[in-house]
């Protein structure tokens, strides 16, 4: 990416780090940037296609950075850790706030809502591929699908992300919980042979009985 386009994009996360997704403006960015905000029409189209672009260009670099910190993940625990490591780096950084912004900002913008939605899904895909892995193997496999488990992971960290602030008693009791659960899990893979088979088989009953 040129200089100035990286600008521009630097410029976007900055002004709504700083100053609120109602706040964004070509005048406002180009500002944050250093340049004249004629460059975000050249370089963009509009401030939605320059938003659309920074929320996923930041999201790409991020994820890269933890990507390899994915793949070293070997329990659920193990990845609850790397969220918590997440989460606080990503408070420091303040891109929590800027996630907070552009989920606000999507309840009342489509093509905000789609930049934002494809961003998320990016750290959604890492996290499917970290349970699948997790996964193979366990008496769980049989019953929970990565694919729908991934989303619901993700938006639980989004939801705590969000409530932390009002609520940050609350939020680490969701953690303490996650924990737990985290650590039954992994019980139920510690378990011999002849018990991880029944306890597959009573889990796949259970599955075929509410689809019934």
């Amino acid at each position: 990416m040129g200089d100035t386009r990286q600008r521009l994009v630097d410029g976007t996360i900055e002004t709504i780090r700083a100053q609120g997704i109602a706040a964004v403006s070509a005048r406002a960015i180009a500002a944050t940037a250093g340049v004249n905000q004629a460059l975000v029409f050249y370089h963009f189209g509009s401030v939605d296609d320059l938003l659309a672009q920074a929320c996923q260009v930041t999201t790409e670099c991020q994820v890269a950075l933890f990507r390899e910190r994915f793949a070293e993940v070997d329990s659920f625990a193990g990845l609850l850790a790397l969220g918590r490591q997440l989460h606080e780096e990503e408070s420091a950084q303040g891109n929590v706030t800027v996630l907070a912004q552009m989920l606000a900002g999507a309840q009342r913008d489509a093509k905000l809502a789609a930049a934002t939605g494809s961003a998320v899904r990016l750290w959604v895909t890492e996290i499917e591929h970290t349970l699948r892995r997790l996964l193979a193997g366990s008496p769980l496999a049989d019953v929970l699908d990565p694919a729908d488990l991934a989303p619901t992971v993700a938006a639980a960290f989004v939801g705590m992300e969000l409530f932390e602030p009002v609520d940050p008693e609350a939020t680490g009791s969701a953690l303490a919980a996650l924990d737990q659960l985290a650590k039954i899990v992994e019980a139920l893979d510690e378990l011999g042979p002849l018990a991880r088979r029944l306890v597959r088989a009573k889990l796949r009953n259970t599955t075929k009985k509410e689809r019934a």
